[in-house]
Protein backbone atom coordinates (compact mmCIF):
# COMPACT_ATOMS: atom_id res chain seq x y z
CA UNK A 1 0.00 0.00 0.00
CA UNK A 2 3.05 2.64 0.85
CA UNK A 3 4.06 1.74 -2.46
CA UNK A 4 1.42 2.72 -4.48
CA UNK A 5 0.86 5.44 -2.34
CA UNK A 6 4.25 6.82 -3.57
CA UNK A 7 3.80 5.96 -6.89
CA UNK A 8 0.32 7.91 -7.25
CA UNK A 9 2.17 11.21 -5.53
CA UNK A 10 5.06 10.60 -8.13
CA UNK A 11 1.83 10.54 -11.21
CA UNK A 12 0.25 13.61 -9.49
CA UNK A 13 3.72 15.11 -9.63
CA UNK A 14 4.25 14.56 -13.48
CA UNK A 15 1.13 15.47 -14.18
CA UNK A 16 1.21 18.89 -12.08
CA UNK A 17 4.47 19.18 -14.01
CA UNK A 18 3.46 18.73 -17.64
CA UNK A 19 0.13 20.90 -17.23
CA UNK A 20 2.23 23.97 -15.73
CA UNK A 21 4.80 23.38 -18.66
CA UNK A 22 1.83 23.38 -21.04
CA UNK A 23 0.26 26.51 -19.69
CA UNK A 24 4.16 27.95 -19.66
CA UNK A 25 4.54 27.30 -23.63
CA UNK A 26 1.06 28.36 -24.26
CA UNK A 27 1.33 31.60 -22.73
CA UNK A 28 4.56 32.30 -24.43
CA UNK A 29 2.78 31.04 -27.87
CA UNK A 30 -0.07 33.56 -27.79
CA UNK A 31 2.24 36.08 -27.29
CA UNK A 32 4.78 35.77 -30.32
CA UNK A 33 1.92 34.41 -32.78
CA UNK A 34 0.26 38.25 -32.87
CA UNK A 35 3.36 38.90 -35.14
CA UNK A 36 3.97 35.51 -36.73
CA UNK A 37 1.22 36.03 -39.18
CA UNK A 38 1.43 35.82 -42.54
CA UNK A 39 -0.45 39.25 -43.03
CA UNK A 40 -0.49 42.20 -40.27
CA UNK A 41 -3.65 44.14 -41.73
CA UNK A 42 -3.35 47.94 -40.66
CA UNK A 43 -6.77 48.02 -38.46
CA UNK A 44 -4.79 44.97 -35.89
CA UNK A 45 -1.76 47.11 -36.10
CA UNK A 46 -3.41 50.41 -35.37
CA UNK A 47 -5.62 48.75 -32.50
CA UNK A 48 -2.36 47.60 -31.22
CA UNK A 49 -0.49 50.82 -30.99
CA UNK A 50 -4.02 52.32 -29.36
CA UNK A 51 -4.00 49.62 -26.42
CA UNK A 52 -0.18 49.13 -25.61
CA UNK A 53 2.27 51.93 -26.69
CA UNK A 54 3.54 53.70 -23.89
CA UNK A 55 3.00 56.96 -25.73
CA UNK A 56 -0.41 56.31 -25.78
CA UNK A 57 -0.81 55.51 -22.20
CA UNK A 58 1.28 58.20 -21.22
CA UNK A 59 -1.36 60.76 -22.87
CA UNK A 60 -3.96 58.98 -20.78
CA UNK A 61 -2.21 59.89 -17.62
CA UNK A 62 -3.22 63.51 -18.70
CA UNK A 63 -6.52 62.88 -17.55
CA UNK A 64 -5.60 61.11 -14.70
CA UNK A 65 -3.48 64.16 -13.06
CA UNK A 66 -6.48 66.52 -13.60
CA UNK A 67 -8.14 64.47 -11.60
CA UNK A 68 -5.81 64.59 -9.15
CA UNK A 69 -5.19 68.40 -9.10
CA UNK A 70 -9.20 68.58 -8.96
CA UNK A 71 -9.50 66.54 -5.42
CA UNK A 72 -6.70 68.91 -4.05
CA UNK A 73 -8.96 71.31 -4.97
CA UNK A 74 -11.72 70.25 -3.53
CA UNK A 75 -9.55 69.91 -0.20
CA UNK A 76 -9.66 73.44 0.39
CA UNK A 77 -13.53 72.84 1.89
CA UNK A 78 -12.32 69.96 3.72
CA UNK A 79 -13.34 70.43 7.75
CA UNK A 80 -10.16 71.04 9.77
CA UNK A 81 -9.47 70.71 13.33
CA UNK A 82 -7.36 73.38 15.39
CA UNK A 83 -5.88 72.93 18.22
CA UNK A 84 -3.45 75.21 19.91
CA UNK A 85 -2.20 74.92 23.28
CA UNK A 86 0.45 76.58 25.40
CA UNK A 87 1.53 75.94 29.24
CA UNK A 88 4.34 77.60 31.49
CA UNK A 89 5.58 76.69 34.07
CA UNK A 90 8.41 78.16 36.21
CA UNK A 91 9.80 77.17 40.01
CA UNK A 92 6.33 75.75 41.14
CA UNK A 93 4.36 78.31 39.56
CA UNK A 94 2.30 77.49 36.82
CA UNK A 95 2.56 80.73 34.74
CA UNK A 96 -0.24 79.63 32.41
CA UNK A 97 -2.39 76.85 30.37
CA UNK A 98 -3.99 78.55 27.34
CA UNK A 99 -5.62 75.83 24.93
CA UNK A 100 -7.74 76.93 21.90
CA UNK A 101 -9.34 74.30 19.80
CA UNK A 102 -11.53 74.81 17.23
CA UNK A 103 -13.71 72.75 14.25
CA UNK A 104 -14.03 74.82 11.18
CA UNK A 105 -16.10 73.45 7.76
CA UNK A 106 -15.63 75.94 5.11
CA UNK A 107 -18.83 76.40 2.74
CA UNK A 108 -18.77 77.35 -1.07
CA UNK A 109 -19.67 80.54 -0.96
CA UNK A 110 -16.69 82.00 1.31
CA UNK A 111 -19.56 81.03 5.10
CA UNK A 112 -17.07 79.79 7.49
CA UNK A 113 -19.01 77.80 10.05
CA UNK A 114 -16.72 77.13 13.48
CA UNK A 115 -16.97 75.43 16.70
CA UNK A 116 -14.59 75.84 19.19
CA UNK A 117 -13.58 75.63 22.69
CA UNK A 118 -11.11 77.47 24.78
CA UNK A 119 -9.69 77.00 28.33
CA UNK A 120 -7.54 78.84 30.68
CA UNK A 121 -5.51 78.04 34.23
CA UNK A 122 -2.61 79.27 35.57
CA UNK A 123 -1.52 82.41 37.39
CA UNK A 124 -0.28 85.13 34.92
CA UNK A 125 -2.10 85.14 31.61
CA UNK A 126 -3.99 88.24 30.13
CA UNK A 127 -7.46 88.75 31.12
CA UNK A 128 -9.53 89.10 28.22
CA UNK A 129 -8.30 84.86 27.84
CA UNK A 130 -9.68 84.02 31.06
CA UNK A 131 -12.78 81.18 30.85
CA UNK A 132 -14.75 79.57 33.18
CA UNK A 133 -13.72 76.66 35.01
CA UNK A 134 -15.18 74.29 33.04
CA UNK A 135 -13.87 76.41 29.62
CA UNK A 136 -16.03 77.90 27.24
CA UNK A 137 -17.65 76.47 24.04
CA UNK A 138 -18.77 78.39 20.97
CA UNK A 139 -20.87 78.40 17.67
CA UNK A 140 -20.19 81.03 15.16
CA UNK A 141 -20.29 81.74 11.43
CA UNK A 142 -18.06 84.22 9.79
CA UNK A 143 -19.82 85.62 6.29
CA UNK A 144 -17.59 87.62 3.31
CA UNK A 145 -20.18 90.62 2.76
CA UNK A 146 -17.29 91.85 0.31
CA UNK A 147 -14.26 89.90 -1.14
CA UNK A 148 -14.86 86.30 -1.42
CA UNK A 149 -18.77 85.81 -1.34
CA UNK A 150 -19.54 84.73 -5.18
CA UNK A 151 -16.01 83.83 -5.85
CA UNK A 152 -12.97 83.10 -4.23
CA UNK A 153 -9.69 80.85 -4.48
CA UNK A 154 -11.13 77.53 -3.31
CA UNK A 155 -14.25 78.16 -5.63
CA UNK A 156 -11.96 79.06 -8.43
CA UNK A 157 -9.63 76.43 -7.69
CA UNK A 158 -11.97 73.78 -7.81
CA UNK A 159 -14.18 75.16 -10.91
CA UNK A 160 -11.20 75.14 -12.90
CA UNK A 161 -10.06 71.63 -11.72
CA UNK A 162 -13.67 70.62 -13.05
CA UNK A 163 -12.85 72.25 -16.59
CA UNK A 164 -8.80 70.50 -16.08
CA UNK A 165 -10.52 67.70 -16.53
CA UNK A 166 -12.09 68.60 -20.08
CA UNK A 167 -8.96 70.22 -20.89
CA UNK A 168 -6.64 67.16 -20.42
CA UNK A 169 -8.99 64.79 -22.09
CA UNK A 170 -8.76 67.11 -25.06
CA UNK A 171 -4.94 67.20 -24.96
CA UNK A 172 -5.20 63.35 -24.54
CA UNK A 173 -6.84 62.60 -27.68
CA UNK A 174 -4.22 65.48 -29.26
CA UNK A 175 -1.08 64.12 -28.23
CA UNK A 176 -2.60 59.93 -28.95
CA UNK A 177 -3.06 61.11 -32.74
CA UNK A 178 0.01 62.13 -32.99
CA UNK A 179 1.46 59.01 -32.17
CA UNK A 180 -0.98 56.86 -34.22
CA UNK A 181 -0.10 59.41 -37.21
CA UNK A 182 3.91 58.49 -36.97
CA UNK A 183 3.02 54.64 -36.03
CA UNK A 184 0.68 55.14 -39.59
CA UNK A 185 3.67 56.82 -41.56
CA UNK A 186 5.74 54.01 -40.81
CA UNK A 187 3.04 51.31 -41.92
CA UNK A 188 2.75 52.73 -44.83
CA UNK A 189 6.25 53.55 -45.24
CA UNK A 190 7.35 49.73 -44.85
CA UNK A 191 4.09 48.79 -46.88
CA UNK A 192 5.72 50.65 -49.47
CA UNK A 193 9.70 49.50 -49.08
CA UNK A 194 7.97 45.64 -49.21
CA UNK A 195 6.23 46.58 -52.40
CA UNK A 196 8.62 47.64 -54.17
CA UNK A 197 11.36 45.11 -52.81
CA UNK A 198 8.58 42.65 -54.16
CA UNK A 199 8.22 44.20 -57.84
CA UNK A 200 12.60 44.58 -57.68
CA UNK A 201 12.29 40.39 -56.99
CA UNK A 202 10.09 39.76 -59.42
CA UNK A 203 11.24 41.62 -62.62
CA UNK A 204 15.20 40.67 -61.53
CA UNK A 205 13.41 36.59 -62.27
CA UNK A 206 12.24 38.00 -65.21
CA UNK A 207 15.41 39.74 -66.39
CA UNK A 208 17.53 36.72 -65.28
CA UNK A 209 15.28 33.89 -67.52
CA UNK A 210 15.75 36.50 -70.59
CA UNK A 211 19.63 36.53 -70.00
CA UNK A 212 19.47 32.40 -70.08
CA UNK A 213 17.59 32.37 -73.25
CA UNK A 214 19.64 34.83 -75.19
CA UNK A 215 22.53 33.22 -74.65
CA UNK A 216 20.85 30.21 -75.95
CA UNK A 217 20.01 31.85 -78.87
CA UNK A 218 23.30 33.49 -79.17
CA UNK A 219 24.78 29.85 -78.71
CA UNK A 220 22.14 28.55 -81.85
CA UNK A 221 23.07 31.68 -83.76
CA UNK A 222 19.93 33.22 -84.01
CA UNK A 223 21.02 36.12 -81.65
CA UNK A 224 23.85 38.73 -81.61
CA UNK A 225 26.19 38.47 -79.20
CA UNK A 226 25.32 42.04 -78.38
CA UNK A 227 22.23 40.74 -76.93
CA UNK A 228 24.19 39.31 -73.60
CA UNK A 229 25.64 42.22 -72.97
CA UNK A 230 22.43 43.98 -72.96
CA UNK A 231 20.50 41.28 -71.20
CA UNK A 232 23.48 41.25 -68.43
CA UNK A 233 23.64 44.98 -68.11
CA UNK A 234 19.79 44.40 -66.96
CA UNK A 235 20.23 42.07 -64.75
CA UNK A 236 22.82 43.42 -63.05
CA UNK A 237 20.97 46.85 -62.53
CA UNK A 238 17.89 44.49 -61.39
CA UNK A 239 20.16 43.47 -58.65
CA UNK A 240 21.29 46.75 -57.19
CA UNK A 241 17.61 47.75 -57.54
CA UNK A 242 16.48 44.94 -55.45
CA UNK A 243 19.46 44.96 -52.73
CA UNK A 244 19.02 48.71 -52.52
CA UNK A 245 15.39 47.85 -51.98
CA UNK A 246 15.81 45.27 -49.59
CA UNK A 247 17.36 47.53 -47.49
CA UNK A 248 14.90 50.05 -47.45
CA UNK A 249 12.81 47.31 -46.57
CA UNK A 250 14.68 46.07 -43.23
CA UNK A 251 14.91 50.11 -41.76
CA UNK A 252 11.39 50.44 -42.26
CA UNK A 253 10.40 47.31 -40.64
CA UNK A 254 12.47 48.16 -37.90
CA UNK A 255 11.13 51.71 -37.32
CA UNK A 256 7.74 49.94 -37.64
CA UNK A 257 9.15 47.69 -34.16
CA UNK A 258 9.03 50.81 -32.75
CA UNK A 259 5.21 50.76 -32.32
CA UNK A 260 5.19 47.16 -31.55
CA UNK A 261 4.11 46.78 -28.55
CA UNK A 262 1.85 43.69 -26.39
CA UNK A 263 1.89 44.40 -22.74
CA UNK A 264 5.16 46.29 -21.61
CA UNK A 265 6.92 43.86 -24.14
CA UNK A 266 8.60 45.60 -27.19
CA UNK A 267 7.93 43.41 -30.14
CA UNK A 268 9.95 42.96 -33.39
CA UNK A 269 7.81 41.83 -36.90
CA UNK A 270 8.51 38.32 -38.21
CA UNK A 271 11.16 38.31 -41.48
CA UNK A 272 7.86 36.42 -43.54
CA UNK A 273 5.41 39.39 -42.54
CA UNK A 274 3.52 41.00 -44.72
CA UNK A 275 1.73 43.90 -44.92
CA UNK A 276 -2.20 44.49 -45.50
CA UNK A 277 -2.94 43.97 -49.61
CA UNK A 278 -5.89 45.14 -49.39
CA UNK A 279 -5.55 48.00 -47.72
CA UNK A 280 -6.54 50.93 -50.73
CA UNK A 281 -9.96 49.84 -50.07
CA UNK A 282 -9.90 48.70 -46.50
CA UNK A 283 -8.12 52.11 -45.08
CA UNK A 284 -10.59 54.76 -45.67
CA UNK A 285 -13.63 52.46 -43.25
CA UNK A 286 -10.52 51.73 -40.71
CA UNK A 287 -9.66 55.87 -39.99
CA UNK A 288 -13.70 56.64 -40.70
CA UNK A 289 -12.01 59.30 -43.53
CA UNK A 290 -15.08 58.41 -45.65
CA UNK A 291 -17.55 59.11 -44.13
CA UNK A 292 -16.19 62.36 -42.65
CA UNK A 293 -18.49 65.34 -42.96
CA UNK A 294 -17.48 69.00 -42.48
CA UNK A 295 -19.76 71.63 -41.43
CA UNK A 296 -18.70 74.96 -39.03
CA UNK A 297 -20.89 72.67 -36.14
CA UNK A 298 -18.87 69.84 -36.02
CA UNK A 299 -15.27 71.71 -35.17
CA UNK A 300 -17.23 72.41 -31.81
CA UNK A 301 -16.57 69.13 -30.35
CA UNK A 302 -12.91 69.02 -31.96
CA UNK A 303 -10.39 68.25 -29.16
CA UNK A 304 -8.36 71.45 -30.42
CA UNK A 305 -11.57 73.74 -30.59
CA UNK A 306 -11.95 72.13 -27.28
CA UNK A 307 -8.98 72.86 -25.51
CA UNK A 308 -9.12 76.63 -27.16
CA UNK A 309 -12.19 77.02 -25.56
CA UNK A 310 -12.01 75.48 -21.92
CA UNK A 311 -9.12 77.68 -21.92
CA UNK A 312 -10.83 80.42 -22.34
CA UNK A 313 -13.43 79.27 -19.40
CA UNK A 314 -10.65 79.09 -17.44
CA UNK A 315 -9.78 82.47 -18.26
CA UNK A 316 -13.28 83.77 -17.44
CA UNK A 317 -13.11 82.49 -13.65
CA UNK A 318 -9.88 84.41 -13.44
CA UNK A 319 -11.39 87.32 -14.45
CA UNK A 320 -14.22 86.99 -11.95
CA UNK A 321 -11.76 86.57 -9.28
CA UNK A 322 -9.72 89.70 -10.79
CA UNK A 323 -13.06 91.97 -10.66
CA UNK A 324 -13.73 90.32 -7.00
CA UNK A 325 -10.67 91.82 -5.59
CA UNK A 326 -11.89 95.20 -6.69
CA UNK A 327 -14.10 94.80 -3.16
CA UNK A 328 -13.62 95.79 -0.21
CA UNK A 329 -12.44 93.02 2.45
CA UNK A 330 -15.85 92.76 4.36
CA UNK A 331 -15.63 89.86 7.19
CA UNK A 332 -18.39 89.89 9.36
CA UNK A 333 -18.65 86.98 12.27
CA UNK A 334 -20.56 86.22 15.00
CA UNK A 335 -20.04 83.40 17.78
CA UNK A 336 -22.39 82.04 20.74
CA UNK A 337 -20.42 81.38 23.39
CA UNK A 338 -21.69 79.86 26.66
CA UNK A 339 -20.35 77.27 29.41
CA UNK A 340 -20.37 73.94 28.39
CA UNK A 341 -22.91 72.89 31.16
CA UNK A 342 -25.20 75.76 30.30
CA UNK A 343 -24.86 75.37 26.21
CA UNK A 344 -28.24 73.48 26.25
CA UNK A 345 -29.67 76.76 27.11
CA UNK A 346 -29.37 80.16 24.36
CA UNK A 347 -28.56 83.52 26.07
CA UNK A 348 -28.16 86.52 23.10
CA UNK A 349 -25.97 88.18 25.91
CA UNK A 350 -23.13 85.99 25.60
CA UNK A 351 -21.37 86.61 22.30
CA UNK A 352 -18.21 87.52 20.43
CA UNK A 353 -18.22 89.84 17.43
CA UNK A 354 -15.40 90.59 15.20
CA UNK A 355 -15.71 92.70 11.60
CA UNK A 356 -12.69 93.27 9.79
CA UNK A 357 -12.90 95.97 6.96
CA UNK A 358 -9.92 97.02 4.27
CA UNK A 359 -9.50 98.60 0.88
CA UNK A 360 -6.29 100.25 -0.96
CA UNK A 361 -7.23 103.71 -1.72
CA UNK A 362 -6.25 103.97 -5.05
CA UNK A 363 -6.59 100.20 -6.36
CA UNK A 364 -4.06 100.31 -9.26
CA UNK A 365 -3.03 96.95 -8.43
CA UNK A 366 -6.46 95.23 -9.00
CA UNK A 367 -7.35 97.53 -11.95
CA UNK A 368 -4.24 96.23 -13.33
CA UNK A 369 -4.73 92.87 -13.14
CA UNK A 370 -8.32 93.33 -14.13
CA UNK A 371 -7.21 94.65 -17.62
CA UNK A 372 -4.54 91.98 -17.67
CA UNK A 373 -7.02 89.21 -17.28
CA UNK A 374 -9.41 90.93 -20.44
CA UNK A 375 -7.07 91.26 -22.73
CA UNK A 376 -5.90 87.91 -22.41
CA UNK A 377 -9.22 86.93 -23.22
CA UNK A 378 -9.57 88.90 -26.26
CA UNK A 379 -6.48 87.61 -27.10
CA UNK A 380 -7.49 83.44 -26.86
CA UNK A 381 -11.03 84.88 -28.32
CA UNK A 382 -8.97 86.35 -31.35
CA UNK A 383 -6.56 82.66 -31.74
CA UNK A 384 -9.75 80.92 -31.34
CA UNK A 385 -11.60 82.81 -34.50
CA UNK A 386 -8.67 82.08 -36.54
CA UNK A 387 -7.78 78.12 -35.53
CA UNK A 388 -11.31 77.62 -36.47
CA UNK A 389 -10.82 79.14 -39.74
CA UNK A 390 -8.02 77.57 -40.19
CA UNK A 391 -9.10 74.07 -39.23
CA UNK A 392 -12.31 74.06 -41.89
CA UNK A 393 -9.78 75.03 -44.53
CA UNK A 394 -7.38 72.07 -43.45
CA UNK A 395 -9.89 70.01 -43.30
CA UNK A 396 -11.26 70.84 -46.97
CA UNK A 397 -8.15 71.24 -48.36
CA UNK A 398 -7.54 67.64 -47.24
CA UNK A 399 -10.55 66.25 -48.97
CA UNK A 400 -9.69 67.78 -52.00
CA UNK A 401 -6.04 66.31 -52.33
CA UNK A 402 -7.95 62.85 -51.40
CA UNK A 403 -10.18 63.19 -53.72
CA UNK A 404 -7.63 64.13 -56.30
CA UNK A 405 -5.17 61.06 -55.82
CA UNK A 406 -8.28 58.44 -56.37
CA UNK A 407 -8.45 60.00 -59.80
CA UNK A 408 -4.17 60.09 -60.18
CA UNK A 409 -4.53 55.87 -58.68
CA UNK A 410 -7.05 55.09 -61.93
CA UNK A 411 -5.16 57.42 -64.21
CA UNK A 412 -1.37 55.30 -63.17
CA UNK A 413 -3.32 51.69 -63.07
CA UNK A 414 -4.77 52.50 -66.73
CA UNK A 415 -0.92 53.75 -67.56
CA UNK A 416 0.54 50.55 -66.18
CA UNK A 417 -1.55 48.05 -67.97
CA UNK A 418 -1.01 50.24 -71.52
CA UNK A 419 2.82 49.76 -70.31
CA UNK A 420 2.42 46.25 -70.06
CA UNK A 421 0.43 45.61 -73.35
CA UNK A 422 3.67 47.21 -74.94
CA UNK A 423 5.89 45.01 -73.26
CA UNK A 424 3.64 42.07 -74.59
CA UNK A 425 4.31 42.85 -77.68
CA UNK A 426 7.49 43.67 -77.81
CA UNK A 427 8.00 40.60 -76.76
CA UNK A 428 5.77 38.75 -79.47
CA UNK A 429 7.71 41.03 -82.28
CA UNK A 430 10.97 39.53 -80.58
CA UNK A 431 9.90 35.94 -80.38
CA UNK A 432 9.25 36.78 -84.47
CA UNK A 433 12.73 38.32 -84.84
CA UNK A 434 11.00 41.59 -85.40
CA UNK A 435 12.51 43.59 -82.27
CA UNK A 436 15.42 44.05 -80.53
CA UNK A 437 16.65 43.32 -76.66
CA UNK A 438 17.43 47.25 -76.28
CA UNK A 439 13.70 47.71 -77.03
CA UNK A 440 12.52 44.86 -74.78
CA UNK A 441 14.62 46.52 -71.52
CA UNK A 442 13.12 50.03 -72.70
CA UNK A 443 9.47 48.73 -72.50
CA UNK A 444 10.15 46.71 -69.36
CA UNK A 445 12.04 49.80 -68.08
CA UNK A 446 8.87 51.74 -68.65
CA UNK A 447 6.71 49.52 -66.87
CA UNK A 448 8.80 48.94 -63.80
CA UNK A 449 8.90 53.08 -63.61
CA UNK A 450 5.09 53.36 -63.83
CA UNK A 451 4.17 50.41 -61.42
CA UNK A 452 7.09 52.30 -59.30
CA UNK A 453 4.88 55.48 -59.40
CA UNK A 454 1.53 53.34 -58.82
CA UNK A 455 3.21 52.76 -55.83
CA UNK A 456 4.06 55.99 -54.56
CA UNK A 457 0.68 57.31 -55.36
CA UNK A 458 -1.16 54.78 -53.62
CA UNK A 459 1.23 55.35 -50.29
CA UNK A 460 0.57 59.12 -51.17
CA UNK A 461 -3.07 58.42 -50.79
CA UNK A 462 -2.67 56.48 -47.40
CA UNK A 463 -0.88 59.03 -46.21
CA UNK A 464 -3.28 61.88 -47.29
CA UNK A 465 -6.29 59.67 -45.39
CA UNK A 466 -3.76 59.47 -42.26
CA UNK A 467 -3.35 63.38 -42.46
CA UNK A 468 -7.19 63.98 -42.30
CA UNK A 469 -7.18 61.35 -39.71
CA UNK A 470 -5.01 63.48 -37.84
CA UNK A 471 -6.49 66.80 -38.37
CA UNK A 472 -10.27 65.34 -36.80
CA UNK A 473 -8.01 64.34 -34.13
CA UNK A 474 -11.10 61.66 -33.07
CA UNK A 475 -8.48 58.50 -31.95
CA UNK A 476 -11.13 57.11 -29.61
Amino acid sequence: MERIRNNMKLILKIIFLLVFAGITKSSGQDLSNDFNKEELTYREFLGYVKKYHPMVKQANLEVSEAQAALMAARGGFDPKIEVDYNKKEFKGTEYYSLLNSSFKIPTWYGIEVKAGFDDTDGTYFNPQNRTPEAGLTSLGISVPLGQGLFINQRMADVRSGKLQLTLSDAERKLKAIEVLYKASEAYFEWRRCFNEAVLYKRYLGFASTRFKGIKKLIELGDSPAIDSVEARITVRNRELNLENGNLKLAKASLNLSNYLWIENVPVELNANMKPEENLMETLPETLKTDTAIFDSQSLGSHPKMTALETKLSMLEINRKLKANLLLPKLNVGYNYISEPVYFDTFNTEDYKFNVDFSIPIFLRKERGNLKIAKLKIQDLKFDIEQQRLELGNKIKAQQTEISSLKKQKNVIDNLVQDYMTMLDSEERLFSFGESSMFLINSRENNLVSAKLSQISIENQYYISNVQLYRILADPD
